[in-house]
């Protein structure tokens, strides 16, 4: 894991922070716990990107599902019971 300190930066500014992100994303330590990630832009933009396409894709596969019959209707209640929750 690529880290920095909080103290670092408060100390070095954003130059510790550009110096660590050579080696990747950098996890911020504070108070000796991961508290933030820093990203570049463009590794951001990657992970924006992809989490798109995953919810596309989702959305795709629950279409299919209801076009293809695999969908139930009911209520929250007749779901209970069916998974046998009820007290």
């Amino acid at each position: 894991m690529n880290t920095i300190a909080a103290q670092d930066i408060k100390r070095r500014g954003i130059s510790a922070v550009e110096d660590a992100l050579k080696k990747g994303p950098v996890h911020v330590i504070k108070n000796n716990q991961p508290q933030y990630v820093v990203l570049s832009e463009k590794r951001y933009r990657e992970l924006i990107e992809a989490e798109d396409e995953a919810y596309i894709a989702r959305v795709r596969a629950s279409l299919e599902d209801v076009k293809a019959g695999r969908v139930k209707r009911g209520t929250a209640e007749e779901l209970i019971r069916e998974l046998g929750l009820e007290d």
